[in-house]
């Protein structure tokens, strides 16, 4: 990897700005103090701050749900588990479950005390798209009927439904190929002009339309008081390739969810993604959102119990009020979800006091800009690595015009008015970091040898965020982190949370124990463990 560049020297602040309050310790719960808590009162107790749910597929819904035995244990396992919250599926690849079914199963719960909601995964809706064969074709009429006949359906037994996130498309059949050259989507009947002839272009029309008129449109005919969800997935740099328009989906849909699915970064089939995805694409969802959004929603893939419990926290720390575990079946029956639920329930009171902690209080850190609908080319996915290098982050979907300081890759030439923003920005002496992609790209456009100008080298391999030499990384945290008062000693391969009232939260993905310093303050964390200290509000 090539040197970072920094400014030569740059004074370690160590600051310390709270002397009044007082830190509260370390959360620890063990697991002993877990098994003597009744984690259903708990829960209960905690909902308003954050609610633990869970879903039964469709399928699942048939095979676990279909007597009333079957109910009472599904029951008490979410009571055992702490999960306050159910989502039974109507709809999943094929298969419709029988309504009576479901609604037995809706009011057992509902009589148990739990909140009980809709769901439809849109798997293999009518014609199968010429990509990925779990996909649909939605320019096809056959599929658009059918997904009407699904909300009709499902909105028929529920006041709320979500959508998983497989409501996209990467079809290229001819009339799909016909469509996009035309510039023109037709939905129901009804022709709607497509700005650009890209398939982006025609994707994000075409989805919106089918969203408005297909979806919202029938479910709200059937029953004027649902709300729908639509849940945005976790591979958030292919959003507008297949679909996704998180500005104007977001305008139309009642809330918004978000896939913040960790993976074992070394799991030979679902590794190679960072960390803090979860965290940063929470956050990230939640600002564009707003009030809309309601949680976020992960599952057992390529995980460990330690990246399981990573995306439970930084799922809490990205700021959902509900964390959707996917899916009971697989956490009830099946590895690794068993031993991923049990580190769940054994660590859900400290969860809890988290969320508790986290609510109260604003996020401080280097602003990370990404805009909506913007592609990373080389830059895709290093959010969640650049989260790893030990340096607090917030995220935005606006240009961070007020930010202490900023973190920009390529993403953000997609605001077109990016390199003035920028210029502006610099003139200002604040300190930004840029990837090396970015910086080739605007080197002819715009200054960038100030001394508060940082440029980190990735030659394509988001990776290398976490493989700066610990010098270089110091000074770096030096530079960026002295208009935020903050002091930072930390190991690569941390992640670290920042609030501006002095509390902390710190990740460590190391396979052994590290040390770290905040504003003086030291903590020791274990490995693949973490720990917090919070400031008494008075």
């Amino acid at each position: 990897m090539l040197p970072l560049r920094f400014p030569p020297s740059f004074r370690q602040n160590t600051m310390s700005r709270i002397p009044a309050l007082l830190i509260v310790g370390v959360l620890a719960f063990s697991a002993s103090a877990a098994a003597q808590t009744d984690l259903w009162k708990l829960a209960q107790k905690h909902a308003d701050t954050h609610r633990f749910s869970t879903l039964f597929t469709a399928q699942q819904v048939t095979s676990d749900l279909a007597n009333d035995n079957d109910i009472d244990q599904a029951i008490q396992w979410c009571r055992e588990m702490g999960i306050t919250k159910v989502y039974l599926e109507t709809f999943r690849t094929q298969h419709w479950a029988e309504s009576e079914t479901i609604a037995h199963a809706r009011d057992r719960f509902r009589k148990a005390g739990f909140l009980v909601s809709g769901c439809v995964t849109t798997t293999r809706v009518g014609k199968i798209s010429t990509g990925w064969n779990l996909i649909s074709c939605y320019t096809a009429e056959e599929t658009q009927q059918q997904t009407k006949q699904i909300f009709e359906f499902t909105a028929g037994l529920f006041d709320e439904i979500m959508i998983d996130d497989f409501w996209f498309t990467d079809c290229q059949c001819d009339q799909c190929e016909k469509a996009r050259a035309a510039e023109r989507v037709v939905v129901d009947g009804k022709t709607f002009d497509v700005d650009g002839d890209q398939w982006s272009d025609y994707r994000r029309e075409l989805m919106l339309q089918v969203s408005k008129n297909l979806v919202l449109k029938p479910a709200r005919e059937v029953n004027p008081n649902v709300s729908v969800i639509i849940k945005y997935p976790q591979w958030y740099d292919n959003f507008q390739e297949r679909g996704y328009d998180v500005v104007r989906q977001t305008q139309v849909f009642d809330q918004t969810w978000v896939g913040t699915e960790i993976r074992d970064e070394f799991d030979e089939r679902w590794g190679g993604r960072g960390r803090t995805t979860a965290y940063f694409l929470q956050s990230w969802v939640e600002g564009l959102s707003g009030r809309k959004c309601g949680g976020g929603w992960y599952d057992t893939l390529g995980t460990t119990p330690a990246t399981y419990l990573s995306q439970a926290r930084q799922t809490i720390l990205g700021g959902a009020n509900e964390s959707m575990l996917f899916n009971a079946g697989n956490l009830r029956f099946k590895d690794p979800g068993r031993s991923d639920a049990e580190a769940l329930r054994k660590a859900l009171p400290e969860l809890l006091q988290l969320a508790k902690q986290v609510r109260k209080r604003q996020a401080i850190g280097v602003t990370m800009y990404k805009p909506p609908n913007s592609d990373g080319e080389n830059d895709r996915r290093v959010f969640e690595f650049v989260g790893m290098m030990g340096i607090p982050f917030v995220t935005t979907d606006r240009f961070p015009n007020d930010a202490d300081a900023a973190f920009f890759s390529v993403h953000a030439l997609h605001d077109a008015d990016f390199v003035k923003k920028l210029a502006q920005f610099l003139q200002t002496k604040r300190p930004v970091i840029l990837t090396d992609s970015l910086a080739q790209k605007i080197a002819g456009d715009i200054d960038l040898s100030g001394k508060h100008v940082s440029i980190l080298t990735f030659d394509g391999r988001m990776e290398n965020a976490y493989s700066l030499p610990a010098k270089e990384l110091s000074m770096l945290r030096d530079v960026v982190l002295k208009p935020l008062n903050l002091s930072i000693t930390a190991p690569q391969r941390t992640a670290i949370y920042c609030y501006s009232d002095g509390s902390w939260v710190v990740e460590n993905f190391n396979d052994q124990r590290i040390q770290v310093t905040i504003n003086g303050r030291s903590q020791s964390v274990e490995a693949n463990h973490w720990a917090s200290q919070w400031m008494e509000q008075r």
